[in-house]
């Protein structure tokens, strides 16, 4: 039995006393942005400052040796979490930054003029942005590959889109907007047909789902800790050992290298500490840790199905509405994106937040899909395992009563 209302009660922000800045409940649906955080998290990080306030790998007494011990214990349950092995994998301070890291140290090393990197319309711009500087650098080439009628990027698509000179592939596994579940697996099968690389952005897919990087067979892996109950300013980038071997850091300083002498000779440490210089966001590592187990005994095929249960819920409701336009009805995560008729997304949004309902609108930082969408921007409700039945309620019901954000002030 899932007990979302017992579950509720390990989130501070849900202890009911929480209301928007207009008086109403508080009702969050924006959990493609950042989750909360359950209490187990906020006391691990607290217990790093109050009680093991050392630097990591820097001292030679006790207290520095409990915080080193930690970080590797957090390191095994993150590796652990994803299948992968311990040595693989590297904290970062979020998706942005492990992407950037591969982008620089994998692609700007190993890609020249001519080569291919292959990406979705529907990427986020932490998934685009970095592999444009790239192509501008190396002269790679960015292609995307075509997305279906629904708006998801299939193996089928890529077969199509791939050549002998693509060397990168990188992907959502499930896409921020449009929310669709992508066949990393076959993807990855296809990319490496070709001697290319599979990036996989996990961003909104660990979160919500069993991940298995090994059975995935994709060559690096991105994920972000706020998204999963975890602190901000803390993620891991996942690569398999043998391309962290061969990569290039893409920071340097202090911690990531064994020796360098006055003429520029740089010895760096093996993978996982070549990409982690100078001192770690270690509050937030301890967090992590905590989300993992968190998330781990509530058991991710239990979430992953009251998730689905909640937005199947959800789509059946708003399907009756004629005002509402959805753009992602068959999509395979909690993510719902839609617009009101005749409603700028924004107005929308601000309507709803007199009603004490925090959505997304905008862009959602994938700027690609505008044309797709045949608006610039949209609104996104997005659901984590502590929402409930009774919130979606409550969220049709305002949306069947207005839109325009002048009614928050004239209802």
């Amino acid at each position: 039995m899932f007990d979302v209302l017992k579950i509720r009660k390990d989130f501070p922000m849900l202890d009911g006393t929480k209301t928007n800045f207009n008086g109403k409940p508080l009702i969050y649906f924006d959990n493609a942005a950042t989750t909360f955080k359950p209490y187990c998290v906020i006391d691990e990080c607290n217990k790093y400052y109050l009680e093991e306030n050392a630097n990591s790998h820097r001292g030679d007494y006790d207290l520095a040796f409990k915080v080193d011990k930690n970080v590797d214990n957090v390191r095994e349950k993150v590796a652990n979490f994803i299948r992968a092995k311990k040595q693989e994998v590297v904290f970062t301070s979020g998706c942005s930054m492990a992407m950037n890291l591969i982008a620089y140290g994998y692609g700007f090393k190993y890609l020249k003029a001519g080569d291919e990197i292959i990406l979705t319309e529907a990427e986020h711009a932490s998934n685009v942005l970095p592999w444009f500087k790239i192509s501008e650098l190396t002269g790679a080439i960015i292609k995307y590959i075509e997305l279906d009628e629904d708006g998801r990027a299939t193996p089928e698509n890529l077969r199509k889109a791939i050549t002998k000179n693509t060397k990168v592939v990188s992907i959502a596994q499930i896409t921020n907007v449009l929310g669709y579940k992508i066949d990393i697996k076959e993807m990855s099968k296809i990319a490496h047909e070709f001697g290319a690389i599979l990036i996989c952005d996990a961003a909104q897919s660990c979160p919500h789902m069993k991940i298995d990087v090994k059975d995935l067979d994709c060559d690096f892996l991105t994920m972000s800790a706020h998204k999963m109950c975890g602190p901000t300013g803390i993620g891991i980038m996942y690569g398999k050992f043998n391309l962290l071997e061969k990569m290039d850091p893409f920071l340097t300083g202090g911690g990531d290298n064994a020796r360098f002498d006055m003429c520029g000779n740089v010895a760096f440490l093996v993978p996982p500490a070549k990409f982690e210089a100078g001192t770690m966001n270690l509050s937030a590592i301890y967090g992590f840790g905590a989300a993992v187990d968190y998330l781990t005994n509530l058991g991710m095929d239990n979430i992953e199905k009251y998730e689905m249960e909640l937005r199947n819920y959800a789509i059946s409701k708003l399907k009756t509405m004629q005002n509402v336009i959805i753009y992602n009805e068959n999509a395979d995560s909690g993510i719902i994106t839609f617009n009101v008729k005749d409603v700028f997304a924004q107005d929308e949004a601000s309507y709803l937040n007199s009603k004490g309902i925090c959505v997304r609108s905008g862009e959602h930082c994938a700027k690609l899909l505008k044309d797709r969408l045949k608006t610039m921007a949209t609104v996104r409700a997005s659901f984590y395992f502590y929402n409930t039945f009774e919130e979606v309620d409550a969220f049709i019901e305002a949306l069947k009563n207005g839109g325009n954000f002048l009614d928050a002030y004239f209802d």
